[in-house]
């Protein structure tokens, strides 16, 4: 028997789209159609009063460490499940658990840890695994440990992909064998991204005629502009191939970055990432660990005892909120940058859009942007956490 339900009374939005007191009815899942108006006579299935709150795709973080006191990187079984979970509470219907730069062992472990729920999924769903390094440089190492750095190594991301798919990995194309290994990435089909590196404008044009697609978490911890040398800053301003994404908490990246990136960028290339880590969803000046080395929360601002930045505490509803603040332009065109950008990027079929057809991953938002109902698969899962 179908498994039907209908949400009504939406305030729908999708890339382009923009309907009032709108329905969608879902079948086994799958959008099946997007009513004007509600559906005249009885529906044989549930129904969902939207209430006139806004209803748009479900948001995919692409690069999320951990949340509510966990870090994918604790290498336990219960690490990736109670991130999965926090993720649903923020919107996240779908996301990629992201590692550090760690010793192989560690890698090798936190990947076995999250074959369970991988398997076994119930709350936001796990497309692959982001690997952050350790392929970085460790001049540039920000938040990542520089004991771990190594070169670039496709035998061990293989040995990795045994255990879980791989969707991206972040890497400093500057370093020896750089270019060979993305122009390897490439060929089986993973997503080869720029991040801690130190690479010229040059260097950078080298990686992305070897494949690179992506830059991560969009200027922090990359060349800056300068104008005699653009460096990677520049470059994922100039070119107009490269996807970037972009932690939109206002300390990563101050508002009025954040409205140059839109208008040069535009929202077409830009994809927002929390870049979290295990302290978000927790109280304030928190103590946690990022891998092997210990962070300190202060008014939401996640610090190594350097100073430096480590991670975020932001949430995907939050980053959607703040662009929505500070870039005056129509919500419709600005929420692709939080779903559909990341699902084309990776080939991730069926997601980034509510139109009949694609998977209902679906999230209603009130007017302050918090998430009262989160659809997986047409399956309301934010009411029974």
């Amino acid at each position: 028997m179908q498994a039907r339900c209908l949400i009504k009374n939406a305030h729908l939005v999708s890339p382009g789209i923009d309907l009032v007191n709108a329905s969608v009815e879902i079948i086994d899942g799958v959008i099946k159609a997007i009513h004007k108006t509600i559906p005249e006579g009885p529906f044989d299935g549930t129904v969902f009063d939207a209430d006139g709150s806004l209803l748009v795709p479900g948001f995919i973080d692409i690069h999320t460490h951990g949340a509510s006191g966990h870090d994918f990187c604790d290498a336990t079984p219960e690490s990736l499940p109670a991130i999965a979970r926090a993720k649903l509470k923020e919107g996240v219907t779908t996301f990629l658990p992201t590692t550090l730069t760690l010793s192989k062992e560690l890698l090798e472990n936190t990947f076995r840890a999250g074959q369970h729920y991988f398997e076994n999924q119930c709350f936001a769903k796990v497309a692959g695994v982001h690997v952050e390094g350790p392929f970085i440089n460790p001049k540039c190492a920000g938040a990542q440990n520089p004991i771990h750095v190594r070169a670039p190594d496709l035998n061990e991301i293989n040995r990795l992909r045994e255990l879980l798919p791989i969707k991206i990995v972040s890497l400093a194309v500057e370093m020896p064998g750089g270019i060979e290994f993305v122009e390897r990435l490439t060929h089986t089909n993973t997503t080869a991204s720029l991040a801690h590196t130190a690479a010229s404008f040059e260097q950078f044009t080298a990686a992305k005629n070897a494949g690179a697609t992506h830059l991560t978490h969009f200027c922090n911890q990359m060349t800056p502009l300068h104008h005699r040398e653009i460096g990677l800053v520049g470059a994922g301003l100039l070119d107009e191939d490269m996807l970037v994404e972009m932690i939109c908490d206002r300390i990563h990246l101050c508002p009025e970055m954040i409205q140059l990136a839109f208008k040069v960028i535009g929202e077409s290339r830009i994809m927002l990432i929390t870049d979290s880590i295990a302290a978000s969803g927790l109280a304030d000046n928190q103590r946690v660990t990022l891998g092997d080395l210990d962070v300190t929360v202060e008014d939401g601002v996640a610090r190594l005892d350097s100073g430096a930045l480590a991670g975020s505490t932001l949430k995907m509803n939050l980053a959607l909120r703040t662009i929505a603040e500070i870039i005056q332009r129509p919500l419709s065109q600005l929420i692709r940058t939080s779903s559909l950008n990341q699902a084309l990027s990776l080939g991730l079929d069926g997601l980034g859009k509510i139109e009949p057809g694609y998977t209902a991953d679906l999230v209603i938002l009130d007017q302050a942007f918090q998430p009262t109902a989160v659809f997986v698969d047409g399956v309301e899962r934010l009411a029974a956490l």
